[in-house]
């Protein structure tokens, strides 16, 4: 990721460039992307939903992250999640079809599963802190001074 990309041009909505889990994200939709443009035996509407479905990850978490409630993220980190099930599910019926060979799904699972962990435990989180009643910063003032100076700043 070019670091100087991701923190020119800051503002308080796009501060899930931060996030691993978002990073991770745009690295395993290149890795399947390139896969994908390598195989020429996969029609171009199945390649589109692949495609799609990878895509559809990192947008989700970054929507989510955007959204000024904490529900919605999680709703949104939620569509994430489904969205990588999907993509392992077409990846697994290519591998099935002899379309992808095992020793790129053997890789692509491994990242697979570093992803969808960490999306899972940022859900976890996000969860843990509605039922908590945690502070979460719904307005644009708040959501400066954290991001600024730290939660410890906001009482």
């Amino acid at each position: 990721m070019d670091e100087y990309l991701i923190n020119r041009n800051k503002n308080i909505n796009r501060g899930f460039r931060k996030l691993e889990v978002w990073r991770e994200a745009i690295d395993f939709f290149v890795f399947v992307k390139k896969k994908l443009n390598s195989i020429s035996e996969i029609s171009f509407k199945v390649k589109a939903q692949v495609e799609d479905s990878s895509f559809s990850i990192h947008s989700n978490i970054a929507e989510g992250y955007a959204r000024r409630h904490l529900k919605e993220s999680i709703q949104f980190n939620s569509i994430a999640l489904a969205s990588l099930a999907e993509n392992y599910s077409q990846i697994f019926a290519l591998l099935k079809a002899e379309i992808i060979d095992q020793v790129w799904f053997d890789e692509y699972d491994s990242l697979h599963y570093s992803l969808e962990n960490k999306l899972i435990n940022y859900n976890k989180s996000q969860v843990k802190q509605l039922k908590e009643k945690a502070n979460w910063a719904d307005d644009y003032v708040l959501r400066e001074i954290i991001e600024d100076y730290g939660p410890e700043n906001t009482e």
